[in-house]
């Protein structure tokens, strides 16, 4: 067996050599700030949003034109087939008639009776999604 080796004595400590500050310049002498409270800071106006959905915002007559557009292009959406037929046999009228009266229920009552008879909007509609720009109604 061999005998153990003694520990390597420990390395000698470097000399720290400190850099005199010039002789003209007094030594930086760090004082504590105080501490204080945060500064209350008053919200700012906040800036006038934007409506998430454009129908909750805006005037009645804009309302009615889009209301009844879109109304009349789900008659379509939901039946083209139907709609091509009546188009093709001249019947869009009647092919359509059960579909035109409860659309123009809901319509009559999303923008009031008044509006609804006294524009053009919903026979627009139809006139130029359900008959494809043709005066059938």
């Amino acid at each position: 067996m061999k005998p153990p080796v003694p520990p390597a004595p420990p390395a000698a400590p470097r000399p720290v050599t400190a850099t005199p500050a010039p002789a003209s310049a007094p030594p930086p002498v760090s004082t504590p700030k105080p501490v204080s409270a945060p500064t209350p800071v008053a919200p700012a106006a906040a800036p006038p949003r934007k409506p998430i959905n454009p129908f909750l915002q805006q005037d009645p007559q804009q309302k009615a034109r889009r209301l009844a557009r879109a109304l009349v292009s789900d008659m379509i959406v939901y039946q083209p087939d139907k709609r091509q037929r009546a188009l093709a046999e001249g019947n869009l009228k009647e092919a359509f008639e059960e579909e035109i009266e409860k659309s123009w229920e809901e319509y009559v009552e999303q923008v009031g009776e008044e509006l609804a008879t006294s524009t053009a909007y919903w026979r627009e509609a139809l006139n130029e999604i359900l008959a494809g720009g043709r005066p059938v109604f």
